[in-house]
């Protein structure tokens, strides 16, 4: 599977998919004809499951997010 086709997997941008590839989550299977980089289905699942996991423990609940109106 090509970058842009796990993009339209996982639902994240064309940079996402790169970014995990860049920091290590994911890793390229290889090359194919054209010089896409190509990636394997569990591998994407398995970075898409950890970062998504990852952005979740970052959320800070907000109990206000607008200030009261008066």
């Amino acid at each position: 599977m090509t970058v842009k086709e796990a993009a339209l997997f996982t639902g994240v941008s064309v940079q996402a998919v790169h970014s995990w590839v860049r920091r290590g989550h994911l890793t390229v299977g290889g090359l194919d004809h054209r010089s896409q980089k190509l990636l394997r289905h569990l591998d994407i699942a398995r970075a898409e499951m950890t970062t998504r996991a990852k952005a979740q423990r970052l959320l800070v609940p907000i109990s206000e997010p607008f200030p009261p109106s008066l």
